[in-house]
C-alpha cells in the first residue's frame, strides 16, 4: 500500500495577497492491490458558503493521523495504546479501506 499525504490545499476565495493557496482541505490518495477502492472514502460536506471555513475555504473533514491510524490498525493490528505512542493527539477512524 502506498498512502499519498499532500498538505497544500487551495481556497475558494483569495486572501489578502489575492492568493488561493495555503487552503486546509485536501486529499489523500491510497493506493494499493488489495483496497476496497473505486470510491471516495470519508466524510463528504457541501461546497457553498454554509460549509467553508472562514468563508473561503473547504474544510478539513479527515485528520490525516485518523487515516493512518485506522490503516495501521488493521494492516498491523495495533491497538489504542501503541497507536496513541504513534499519533499522540490522533483518533484512528477505519473507512474500510482494506
Amino acid at each position: 500500500m502506498v498512502v499519498v499525504v499532500s498538505e497544500f490545499g487551495r481556497t475558494f476565495r483569495e486572501n489578502g495577497n489575492r492568493g488561493t493557496d495555503h487552503g486546509h482541505g485536501s486529499v489523500y490518495w491510497v493506493l494499493g492491490g488489495g483496497l476496497k477502492g473505486g470510491r471516495v472514502a470519508g466524510e463528504q460536506t457541501a461546497v457553498d458558503q454554509a460549509h467553508l471555513f472562514q468563508d473561503r475555504d473547504y474544510p478539513v473533514l479527515t485528520d490525516y493521523r485518523a487515516l493512518l491510524g485506522g490503516l495501521f490498525q488493521r494492516m498491523y493490528g495495533l491497538d489504542q495504546t501503541a497507536l496513541q505512542r504513534v499519533f499522540p493527539s490522533g483518533k484512528p477512524r477505519d473507512l474500510a479501506l482494506l
